[in-house]
């Protein structure tokens, strides 16, 4: 059977473009379809403006601190609109790029929503105008990401998601954000640092669950030291409006009157339109289509890379699936390989963590280790007075005295994480770390200088 396409991709965001280009770039005849903008959640509504946020949010909090250096005081003001309008500035430059990039290498673009009809077979939608295509193709990539979701409580229409944030009109005066994960105390640093009061409502004890415990017992601290107020093993029951106002109801019946409740409750991925069960192709329970370590779903020539797959859901591992699957398919071997052993990743908090490898509590589960761990006032807060510490773990195997975990609250944790990826995919030991020179003064010579062990874990 002769098909329109070698390979077609539904999903424009980071991992289906870099899969699209790269199989094109290997002669491949591809086609790639996106219903809603470019560039997927990463560019659009999730990591790039919200970091650009983040960084809003950190220069109000700098112009404090300047005053303790000697600059002249001046009471900061913002401008909630000119930061959405720059935002939003660079989120169209991306979009192009994004474009640019794929007919570049010669992909045949699609502005359409995709769903099957057929194993290889089709139906292409025009968001705007509705016209209908289809076309075939021999090998289909299923890259269409995820959405957040909102918890099944009574009123939660009356609250927002991570995609509305980008859009709203103003800051709120009063903020109440339910969830404890990334999206959860980003926004909570974001609103905070913009000048918003901030709930923060936690089922668990601590936020980010999965993370290092110290990790998540420093930030907490980091929270509540700056003002954030906490409510902790509970969830929301209900949300009331009172005009403008809102009422959150929670489950140990305490109440918050807000102005903005924002759902920060997890993520589903996008696959309830795509008609998979007409091609065959089987998910889990939540929606996330089941693939094996090749990124091949139940059907031999239809793959998933990315969040709809749920295994990680970070930017740069879905563009390294789609690298390495278009390599792999297309490519001449060998196919270009990634470590997914040590992923690095960052939560762009305030202060901000990052993290690589093995949590205590995973690494103990599989032999004795020993645990390094520092927590020092950051030279700039020994002169700006903010009550901001870091917090700085190594995760040693004593077997082998390899680092099977490295872990950081503090500011440029996110920039010095990068480099202990490339150590801990290197199997670096404790030795290692030992013998490097430290640059000084920095936060990073100290995980060059830990010397003393502060507690093994693990073992019989």
């Amino acid at each position: 059977m002769q098909f329109d396409y070698d390979l077609f991709v539904i999903g424009g965001g980071s991992g289906g473009v870099r899969c699209a280009r790269i199989a094109a770039g290997h002669g491949t005849k591809v086609g790639i379809a996106e219903g809603r903008f470019w560039g997927g959640t990463c560019v659009n509504v999730g990591c790039v403006p919200k970091k650009i946020m983040v960084q809003a949010a950190e220069y109000g909090a700098f112009a404090q601190d300047a005053v303790r250096f000697g600059w002249s005081e001046t009471a900061p003001v913002h401008d909630w609109a000119a930061l959405i309008a720059a935002k939003d500035r660079e989120i169209t430059r991306l979009n192009g790029i994004y474009a640019k990039l794929l007919t570049g290498a010669g992909v045949e673009i699609h502005e359409a929503w995709a769903r099957f009809e057929g194993p290889h077979t089709l139906e292409l939608k025009d968001p705007v105008g509705g016209t209908i295509r289809r076309v075939t193709a021999g090998q289909i990539v299923i890259a269409t990401g995820g959405a957040p979701a909102r918890p099944a409580i009574p009123g939660a229409e009356l609250g927002i998601v991570s995609d509305d944030a980008f859009y709203l009109p103003h800051l709120p005066r009063r903020v109440t954000i339910v969830g404890g994960g990334y999206i959860a105390v980003e926004f909570a640093g974001i609103f905070h640092g913009l000048g918003a009061a901030v709930d923060l409502v936690t089922r668990q004890p601590l936020p980010l669950r999965g993370f290092d415990q110290d990790l998540r017992a420093g930030l907490a601290d980091a929270l509540t030291a700056q003002g954030i107020r906490l409510y902790s093993n509970t969830i929301p029951t209900a949300v009331e409006a009172f005009g403008e106002v809102r009422r959150v109801t929670l489950e140990d019946h305490k109440s918050i009157e807000t102005d903005l409740v924002f759902f920060a409750t997890g993520r589903a991925p996008n696959t309830s339109s795509l008609a998979l069960d007409m091609a065959g192709v089987a998910t889990r329970l939540n929606g996330a289509v089941t693939v094996d370590d090749n990124y091949t779903t139940s059907m031999p020539h239809i793959y998933a890379i990315g969040d709809v797959s749920s295994r990680f859901n970070l930017t740069p591992v879905a563009i390294a699936e789609g690298h390495h699957l278009a390599d792999r398919l297309f490519g001449p071997p060998p196919a270009r390989s990634w470590s997914f052993d040590a992923v690095p990743t960052a939560v762009f908090s305030a202060p901000p963590i990052a993290t690589c490898g093995l949590t205590e509590h995973q690494a103990a589960a599989l032999g004795p280790v020993d645990i390094y761990l520092t927590h020092f006032t950051p030279m700039r807060h020994t002169i700006s007075g903010r009550a901001r510490k870091s917090l700085m773990k190594l995760v040693v195997d004593q077997a082998t005295d390899r680092v099977l975990g490295v872990h950081m609250v503090g500011e440029d944790a996110p920039e010095l994480m990068q480099a202990m990826g490339i150590a801990l995919t290197a199997g670096a030991t404790k030795r290692d770390f030992d013998r490097t020179i430290g640059i000084h003064p920095t936060a990073a010579e100290e995980f060059v200088t830990l010397r003393t062990r502060t507690r093994v874990a693990g073992g019989a």
